[in-house]
């Protein structure tokens, strides 16, 4: 015979893997949509172009839900740009600054965010990915 403790249990473990199928798809979604506006942007395109031009395939990405994370340099010259996806913006984070005078791209004092209207200006968007790979963020040593 079942006790009520059996159908909490029971309720409990429901529960928690809907809650984990949720986030799993939340996760999943996250992820199509950084994908997506990389592709349209034409940015996933630029940094392809930049490690195999400029760089001749020495650096490397690491990619998340929303983020993608390229480096390139040696263990003394290590650098990155680090870009983020949030909804259909582009945020390229920096070192901490005062909040630039320029209104595009958009200046937080930590990101530079491009809008979609902005980032459909490729021209606009190249440009200021030169500026961050001309002066990207220098990683700290680790010894």
């Amino acid at each position: 015979m079942s006790t009520s403790q059996d159908y909490q249990e029971s309720a409990s473990e429901l529960d928690e893997s809907l809650h984990e199928q949720e986030q799993e798809a939340r996760r999943i979604a996250t992820r199509e949509n950084a994908k997506h506006v990389l592709r349209e942007s034409g940015l996933a395109e630029m940094l392809q172009s930049i490690n195999k031009n400029l760089l001749k395939g020495r650096g490397h990405f690491e990619e998340y839900d929303s983020l993608i994370l390229f480096r390139w340099g040696t263990h003394s010259t290590r650098r990155h740009m680090w870009i983020e996806v949030r909804g259909s913006s582009l945020l390229f984070r920096l070192h901490p600054h005062r909040t630039c005078a320029n209104s595009a791209p958009i200046c937080d004092g930590e990101y530079h965010t491009f809008t979609a209207a902005m980032w459909s200006d490729r021209e606009f968007l190249k440009a200021e990915l030169k500026k961050y790979y001309d002066r990207p963020v220098a990683e700290t040593s680790a010894d």
